[in-house]
């Protein structure tokens, strides 16, 4: 085997999912090059992983030992922990939904609340869908919290919410054009209208594509087949490089087909 085909052969052989797993350190945590372990980061490590087949020892410890933070990283943690079939019940336990229907006091910490809670087959109550679907903007998206501006991530992860305590219909309907609109000529998807696109954004769509019972646009996976790295990680756009583990993990699950909840 010549030097070139060799070098080829090592590139294809370097997963994402491995690339992933490299950064798991000795502490059980995932941390970026240069820098010490994270729990958001962690749990975001674990999705990735655990949607890839390749869920990793000693997270689950890890991820419960540290402190949380604000109802967002909870129900994140939640998540991972019940990917990696751990006990996420005192965490769940803190997902108390207010009588608007917000788990928090988010857009976002309600979707992720709601994620959580579905995850680990919990009930979800009826205030909490209506506070989601009437914070969908006259765009079709969703944003951060109430009354800012829509974004794809947030537009993604509350489809794939929706979805997951039953919801069809015209609310995905305009989630799904909404995030078309933001599908660049290069076929990846950007965060928001007057970016460029990038990787995060891009996995985010195909899942909500995904958890819609939609096709996801191959163009799509085209433009993460050109974000990849000889190393397995994914460059975050087109013209930088950066959290290339943070990056790759949400990536993973696109990749692997699998909206939120994991199942």
């Amino acid at each position: 085997m010549g030097l070139k085909a060799l070098l080829l052969a090592l590139v294809v052989a370097v997963s994402p999912a491995s690339y992933v797993a490299s950064r798991q350190q000795a502490d059980g945590g995932f941390a970026e090059r240069g820098a010490r372990s994270a729990p958001e980061l962690t749990a975001w490590a674990v999705l990735g992983l655990v949607a890839a087949g390749k869920p990793p020892a000693g997270a689950a410890s890890y991820l419960i030992s540290k402190p949380t933070g604000d109802t967002t990283d909870v129900a994140l943690r939640a998540l991972a922990l019940l990917a990696l079939g751990a006990d996420a019940g005192a965490m769940l336990d803190r997902l108390t939904p207010r009588v608007d229907g917000r788990i928090g006091t988010l857009v976002n910490s309600t979707i992720w609340g709601v994620l959580a809670l579905r995850a680990a087959s919990r009930p979800v109550p009826t205030a909490c869908v209506r506070f989601l679907l009437r914070q969908q903007r006259r765009s079709g998206g969703w944003s951060w919290y109430q009354r800012g501006a829509p974004d794809s991530n947030d537009t993604a992860a509350a489809i794939q919410a929706l979805r997951a305590v039953g919801v069809r219909g015209k609310p995905l309907t305009r989630g799904l054009a909404y995030l078309r609109r933001l599908q660049g000529k290069d076929g990846g998807f950007a965060l928001v209208r007057g970016r460029a696109s990038d990787s995060q954004s891009t996995a985010w769509a195909i899942q909500a594509f995904i958890s819609a019972g939609k096709k996801p646009p191959a163009a799509a996976f085209r433009f993460l087949a050109r974000m990849r790295r000889a190393d397995g990680s994914y460059r975050y756009s087109a013209r930088y490089v950066v959290t290339p583990v943070w990056v790759t993990a949400q990536v993973l699950p696109a990749l692997a087909g699998k909206p939120f909840p994991l199942r």
